[in-house]
């Protein structure tokens, strides 16, 4: 086998090989669709939906079929609860942060706890919280609106920090190295692998198999609050449900970064390229008039054969 053909199995290489391509196609339907400006711009879309990822992505290499589809929810509390917290002045950006990531981390406390102890399907579980979180809002909101940036949070997603790229882009930076960091040089990393792989395995080695299990939709829980904090920085003001529209996308770009949905085995640098390719290929299917509808069935469409093409694989292998 040639290193080029090699070169071109890794999900990864294909993923970048796509970008490319997208991003030519993009500037041939509307010039200047690659433009260095423009490019800064998808980034920080790309980051929103590229920290929801990071939990998604913990939570899949967990393996038992681990999956969070509450994400979307929690995005949309935390933007909620961060927007009234701060209403907009400065001094309420670090109250607001410290509080949403709590919360965050108790909604995926209890998605833990209940995939772990009370053996409930992970896809059950999230999807049930899903909806418990998509009550509080209308609870909480009562349809209105309500909550707002602060002025230094606006500045810290959308402007230039110190003359170079916003202030998310390294944020989100900082969370790949982090990450990088932990999965390649810290035990809890190697544990991660290691229950992925096969969790009767590890507990036969004194792994604590269900409170890393717990962690890492705890770790899912807050990456959303996050997200859902950035979220408010970028718009300026909170909206009912901000959060669905990352709850498949953020599937996908863990699958599209080559992670295996039977965990044990991925990256976050590979999520972190597959949520820019697919915000990439969401800005074209925009420019060409491609409505939300449309759009949410194009990228479900894409999940149902990414998972066909995994099942394959497995099958394969087996």
């Amino acid at each position: 086998m040639s290193y080029l053909t090699k070169l071109t199995e890794r999900p990864i290489v294909i993923a970048l090989l796509l970008i490319f391509g997208l991003l030519l196609m993009g500037n041939i339907i509307s010039p200047g669709f690659a433009s260095f400006a423009q490019i800064i711009r998808l980034l920080i879309v790309a980051s929103l939906l590229g920290i929801v990822a990071a939990g998604q992505n913990l939570v899949i290499l967990g393996g038992n079929e681990g999956i969070d589809l509450s994400v979307g929810g929690v995005v949309s509390i935390a933007a909620l609860f961060a927007g009234n917290i701060m209403d907009g002045t400065n001094m309420g950006i670090m109250p607001a942060l410290l509080a949403i990531l709590l919360l965050g981390g108790l909604f995926g406390l209890l998605n833990g706890i209940g995939v772990t102890f009370l053996q409930i399907p992970p896809l059950v579980m999230t999807l049930g919280m899903l909806g418990v979180l998509q009550g509080l809002l209308v609870v909480v909101r009562n349809g209105v609106p309500s909550g707002k940036a602060a002025p230094l949070l606006v500045e810290f997603a959308t402007k230039p920090l110190f003359g170079t790229v916003p202030g998310i882009l390294w944020l989100w930076l900082a969370i790949g190295l982090g990450l990088y960091y932990m999965h390649k040089h810290t035990i809890f990393g190697a544990r991660i692998y290691a229950i992925g792989s096969n969790d009767n395995a590890a507990f036969m080695t004194g792994v604590p198999v269900k409170l890393i299990r717990i962690s890492l939709y705890m770790f899912s829980g807050m990456f959303a609050a996050l997200a859902g904090f950035c979220l408010l920085g970028y718009s300026g003001s909170s909206f009912s449900n901000v959060g669905e529209q990352y709850i498949l996308p953020s599937i996908i770009a863990v699958v599209f970064g080559g992670t295996s949905l039977a965990g044990g085995k991925g990256s976050y640098t590979g999520t972190a390229v597959g949520a820019i390719l697919l915000i990439i290929l969401q800005s074209i299917l925009i420019t060409i008039n491609i409505g939300e509808s449309g759009r949410q069935m194009i990228f479900g469409v894409t999940l149902l054969i990414l998972m066909a093409l995994y099942g394959r694989s497995k099958a394969l292998r087996s």
